[in-house]
């Protein structure tokens, strides 16, 4: 029997990025255009120029990804596309491709949760059933814990009510003048830096909680380095690259601290054997090994499962890995789907 083959969009941010992957998960092509060199002077994602990129940048992305697939869109048998969460702007221009391509070839159309799919990146490098686990995903916009019961069951357990990980990560940087990205110049610095230099708040929030809260630790950071009234000097440029290494090296040790514990405390609430963790700053090196040390200690020992770095950022991939099951389960959209920017 042929196998089928998928076209997966994503564009929930400043990724313009496709992929075809076929019914038993095999990646036949990918391509991602990164917009960090538009993006870099304002040290943030802009976006509405991220949306206009995305109109400029779709089409060539489809067509490259046909190409390294060696295929054309007549192979092609449905079109997943993330439409939720992430820029209403940038979500609308993959959605809007997706839309036209079912309606001119009158294939499904499958939608798919954007921060879910992070998660299906690590069942894609895993090529072993997952479920049940506990999920984990640390990006720019959020930091959540899911209870994952299946391949399309899953409980929100824990979530951001501030500032998430990764965009702690990148305030931090530009209050220690890093250069953008943040999270991993916060990495490549603090490498050189003692991690027990400054002891920075973990915010654990009440007893028992799995939500998140890095915007305490983050004006704990501004604080250091303008004073405790902000009508101090800005003593960044005066430092020593030391210095700076050993503040960068205490703030990662504080949001690792806090994600490491809430990690462990919801899977042994809920008795679960696997750790999943994607998103951006599930590529960081520290995080990566200090989460292994946690699963390794447990009693029992826990199976950690993190996605690979290359599908830690946005990417198709990771739609293509949550779009195989609702594949196989026949969960359509319907060609009036909208994009959602909360999710």
């Amino acid at each position: 029997m042929t196998s089928k083959k998928i076209l997966t969009l994503e564009t929930s941010c400043d990724e313009t990025a496709a992929a075809i992957v076929t019914d038993s998960l095999e990646i036949l092509g990918e391509v991602v255009a990164s917009q960090d060199e538009l993006h870099r002077r304002f040290g943030g994602v802009v976006p509405e120029i991220a949306s206009r990129a995305h109109v400029e940048r779709i089409l060539p992305v489809i067509d490259e990804t046909l190409r390294k697939a060696g295929v054309t869109l007549d192979d092609i048998d449905a079109v997943a596309v993330a439409n939720t969460p992430g820029l209403a702007g940038s979500l609308l221009v993959g959605l809007v491709a997706a839309k036209a391509i079912c309606a001119a070839k009158n294939i499904p159309l499958i939608a798919v949760n954007h921060l879910q799919a992070h998660l299906y990146a690590c069942r894609l490098a895993a090529g072993v059933e997952v479920f049940p686990c506990v999920g984990l995903i640390v990006s720019g916009g959020h930091s959540n814990l899911y209870h994952c019961r299946g391949p399309l069951d899953f409980e929100l357990l824990g979530a951001t009510i501030d500032d998430a990980a990764g965009e702690a990560f990148d305030k931090v940087a530009t209050i220690l003048k890093l250069p953008y990205p943040g999270g991993p110049n916060i990495e490549r610095i603090g490498r050189k830096g003692d991690p027990k230099a400054i002891s920075f708040p973990r915010s654990m929030l009440e007893p028992g909680s799995l939500d998140f809260s890095f915007s305490g630790l983050k004006t704990a950071v501004l604080y250091h380095c303008r004073g405790q009234d902000m009508t101090g000097q800005d003593q960044v440029d005066s430092m020593t690259e030391q210095q700076i290494a050993d503040i960068a090296a205490s703030f990662q040790a504080a949001v690792i601290d806090v994600l490491v514990k809430k990690t462990k405390r919801a899977a042994e609430r809920i008795g679960a054997r696997t750790i999943l963790m994607g998103g951006g700053v599930a590529a960081n090196g520290t995080l990566r090994e200090a989460m292994q040390q946690m699963a390794d200690k447990g009693r029992p020992p826990r199976r950690l499962l993190v996605a690979p770095k290359q599908y830690c950022t946005d990417n198709a991939v990771m739609v293509a890995s949550l779009a195989y099951y609702k594949y196989q389960a026949k969960l359509f959209a319907p060609l009036t789907l909208e994009p959602s920017s909360t999710g």
